[in-house]
């Protein structure tokens, strides 16, 4: 069988809506690498989306989720709960930002953890409205689609959407929008759309994801938790593309020192099994009545005993650290091309193993020329991913857990790419 074939056969069956990137199919995986049904080798700079932080397949994750589907796969947490989904919770409580007292709930997906979040928060204050940043990617439910911040292609042809959403211009210094201009459009906000007193919930990427790892300046999200400790607003962080050590830390909003009320996490949290979990101060995630909040797969026991091995794996191989280097790594490579392609390559952004470079042209986003790396990454045996406002961006999302050895391999490739491409 081969790519080709599968690629026929897939567009036969399952709906368009639902595309791929690449017209590879996965035969098996071990790390940073990928296997085609060809046998082709690929180095995995995307991980799913930074979902195996630690690698595909690690060894641990394997062998926990094994062991847990060998003893049961499911009884249903809201039915008979089980002490894997409660030791993750015990785990990830102590884990989350900030030292308030703090509750746990498991889901299957990352919107589902940004749904919930909305109805804690407005069983908690009472109120209606959600403020939420341009360029934000919350996911394709109706209730994540009107937080997410970018039209196509995520909510093209999906409307109506949830009403008493708002959006607020996110920081983006390369673009002309400064942290003050986005707090003086929320004060705007609260004069002409919604007072601050009818407003629910904030909630921030404190690195974008899909809109292209712009890092939330820590000025903003300071003013933002001043703003809402003072109108009794709920904060909310979206860590599910940067949590689980990606940014050099466990979560990103550490570097900033700032404490969210809620925080969402997903994708690295199981290496790839579906689970997602809200974590928050226990009397804002205490707020829904009993039942009002779960899922008939949330907190799945094959997914708990995998993110129990994952914790393990990023604790006991400071994949933390680790994080740090790979993105030191990906900076000096990049740097220097950056150097000699000034006028293509605009910035290089990075925070620790979260990677990207904005690629411009004559000051106007190049989507073109990104369009055209990723169209030839596959024949340089490479996995590489897009992002961006503009459609514009190139991210890197790379196994906490690469070697080094396999790490070069792809910077090397990924040189190679990006001169082919940049000297035409």
């Amino acid at each position: 069988m081969t790519n080709q074939q599968l690629q026929q056969r897939k567009q036969a069956v399952i709906a368009r809506g639902q595309g791929n990137l690449y017209p590879v199919y996965v035969q098996r995986a071990k790390n940073a690498e990928l296997w085609d049904v060809e046998g082709n080798r690929y180095i995995d700079f995307g991980t799913g989306i930074a979902v195996c932080n630690t690698g595909h397949a690690h060894p641990k994750v394997v062998a926990a989720a094994q062991a847990q589907l060998a003893r049961f796969s499911h009884s249903c947490l809201m039915i008979n709960p089980y002490a894997e989904a409660v030791e993750l919770a015990e785990k990830l409580t102590r884990l989350a930002p900030g030292s308030s007292a703090k509750k746990a709930i498991f889901v299957s997906t990352g919107a589902e953890a940004v749904e919930n979040c909305i109805k804690i928060a407005r069983a908690h204050t009472r109120r209606r409205g959600v403020i939420a940043f341009s360029g934000g990617f919350h996911g394709r439910t109706n209730m994540t689609m009107a937080l997410t911040g970018k039209v196509a292609p995520y909510k093209t042809l999906f409307g109506p959407f949830p009403a008493d959403i708002y959006h607020l211009p996110f920081p983006m210094a390369l673009h002309g929008v400064s942290t003050e201009q986005s707090l003086a459009a929320l004060h705007k906000l609260f004069k002409v759309d919604i007072a601050p007193d009818d407003v629910a919930a904030i909630i921030i990427e404190p690195v974008q994801g899909e809109g292209g790892f712009y890092q939330a300046p820590a000025e903003l999200l300071k003013a933002l938790r001043q703003l809402c400790d003072q109108h009794g607003i709920v904060l909310i962080a979206d860590e599910i593309q940067t949590g689980f050590g990606r940014t050099g830390k466990m979560f990103a909003m550490a570097h900033s020192g700032v404490e969210p009320d809620l925080i969402t996490m997903a994708k690295g949290i199981a290496a790839g099994l579906p689970l997602a979990a809200v974590v928050g101060k226990s009397e804002i995630m205490d707020a829904p009545l009993p039942g009002g909040l779960g899922g008939t797969y949330g907190g799945s026991p094959v997914a708990c005993a995998a993110a129990l091995a994952v914790l393990e794996v990023i604790e006991q191989d400071n994949l933390c650290q680790q994080a740090n280097i790979i993105g030191e790594a990906f900076v000096a490579r990049l740097t220097a091309l950056q150097q000699q392609f000034p006028q293509r390559i605009a910035e290089v952004r990075q925070l620790g193993a979260m990677i990207a470079v904005e690629f411009m042209q004559q000051a106007e986003p190049d989507v073109a020329l990104t369009q055209q790396i990723i169209a030839n990454a596959s024949k340089h045996g490479l996995i590489l991913l897009s992002c961006g406002f503009y459609g514009n961006v190139l991210r890197f999302l790379p196994p906490l857990t690469i070697e080094a050895d396999v790490l070069q391999q792809g910077l090397d490739k990924l040189d190679v790419l990006l001169r082919s491409v940049l000297a035409a």
